[in-house]
């Protein structure tokens, strides 16, 4: 189940291969072969944590979101402070895009901070508007190559350079759906993807790709996943008195 999907399971599959061969060679009694597979076999741990690393990141990271860790333990630097006017401002962004099919990725933090990303791309450190976004991923902008960065209610970088995912992918899905798929794969990150040749818009999040079909979804998504919950508090008693007296007075 971890490594489904993978390049993880090709490995998997080459260790079942490496396994059979080493038994069958002890059981046809091929002396040498069956040496050189036993001596290689004594590296067996380390290269499995070298080769399963990816997988096994995920996998430990999965752990604190189990339901018996507390909040105060797993949400430890987790910011979900987008507002709904960024909200807005983001999917208006991306039906726009999605409409005149303009490529683009947008990544947005919400569970620690992406420096090293945001380094190698162009600091901006500007409002987020419908606007602007499109302005960045427009053809002709020299940011347009690359990932915008979203930290709070900021866009903090453009060109953003990502890690490339090596799961596999439907035939139709390309770089920027691989990039998408790389960082949430690596970070607790929501990635937009709008595809440039069928204007579809996807979400990345946790290592998967979900096929958003409406602005409405999308904006539903970011604001159960981006957004703090606001609950106004009541009113005291006391104070909805004293405000009535003073109405009446004036």
């Amino acid at each position: 189940m971890l490594v489904r999907g993978t390049r993880g399971w090709r490995i998997l599959l080459g260790l079942l291969v490496f396994g059979a061969l080493l038994f069958i060679s002890g059981a046809l009694h091929l002396t040498t072969v069956n040496w050189i597979l036993s001596q290689a076999s004594l590296l067996g741990p380390v290269a499995l944590a070298i080769l399963f690393l990816p997988e096994l990141r995920q996998a430990i990271e999965g752990l604190t979101k189990v339901s018996w860790f507390p909040d105060s333990v797993t949400e430890v630097g987790h910011e979900k402070n987008l507002d709904r006017g960024s909200v807005e401002e983001i999917v208006g962004a991306v039906a726009e895009m999605a409409r005149d099919r303009i490529g683009a990725i947008i990544v947005i933090e919400t569970g620690g901070h992406l420096d090293e990303i945001a380094s190698n791309g162009v600091m901006l450190n500007a409002k987020i508007t419908t606007s602007l976004l499109g302005s960045i991923f427009f053809g002709q902008n020299p940011l347009h190559d690359g990932a915008v960065l979203i930290r709070g209610n900021n866009i903090l970088a453009a060109a953003c350079r990502l890690p490339l995912s090596e799961s596999k992918l439907e035939r139709n899905l390309h770089m920027r759906h691989r990039a998408a798929l790389g960082v949430t794969e690596q970070n607790d990150v929501i990635a937009i993807v709008v595809s440039e040749e069928k204007g579809s818009i996807r979400v990345s999040a946790e290592g998967k790709l979900i096929v958003i079909s409406s602005s409405t979804e999308l904006r539903e998504f970011l604001i159960a996943n981006t957004t703090q919950n606001e609950q106004s508090e009541p009113t005291p008693r006391r104070t909805r008195k004293k405000d009535r007296k003073e109405a009446v007075t004036k």
